[in-house]
């Protein structure tokens, strides 16, 4: 499956212009690793923008991502795809045995908790995002985005393998060079 054609799934199944922005930022992160991990970026694209395209539908759990997932594959997306997008809900049961499945995991809250940082900013833009400090901060601050799970941040990155604060730098370094897409690139006056 192409990066396109799961764009096209995503769209048809959700109209929540967030949850496509969400899943575009999400894809930012993924991405990232594919290139630095020396992966197949257009296959982690896919899961990445396809990972809560069946939320508008199923939103709540184990529909999504569990009913999803046949849909997915009528539509012929691989058995590997299938299986990050399954675990990337830890209450599925599928384990996150390959590297794209650790890694959807470990981008999907840490992207949608990025988002709501930046859109607190100033200029509401991801470039006023720039010390992984200041983002473990807002973590503590239990009010603040609190349908993220911090825990999951935590263990994601810890499944992945990499420092907490190296993580948020590299995904926020991700969602910059991909502001405007994410709707993160702000209202001016700022970088």
């Amino acid at each position: 499956m192409t990066r396109q054609e799961a764009w096209q799934i995503l769209c048809e199944y959700t109209r929540s212009e967030s949850l496509r922005k969400h899943a575009l930022a999400v894809e930012a992160c993924v991405a990232a690793y594919a290139r630095k991990f020396g992966e197949d970026v257009e296959k982690w694209s896919v899961a990445a923008l396809l990972h809560d395209f069946d939320y508008e539908i199923h939103p709540q759990a184990p529909d999504h991502p569990l009913k999803g997932e046949a849909i997915l594959a009528a539509r012929g997306v691989s058995e590997e795809i299938r299986r990050a997008i399954l675990s990337h809900a830890t209450y599925s049961g599928v384990p996150r045995d390959t590297p794209l499945a650790r890694t959807l995991f470990a981008c999907d809250e840490l992207a949608g908790f990025l988002t709501a940082v930046a859109l607190v900013k100033p200029n509401k833009s991801i470039h006023e995002v720039t010390d992984p400090k200041s983002v473990r901060k807002k973590m503590k601050d239990k009010a603040f985005a609190r349908s993220v799970n911090r825990e999951d941040i935590l263990a994601g990155a810890a499944e992945l393998g990499v420092d907490l604060d190296g993580h948020i730098a590299f995904c926020t370094q991700a969602m910059q060079e991909r502001a405007a897409d994410l709707g993160l690139q702000g209202t001016g006056g700022g970088s």
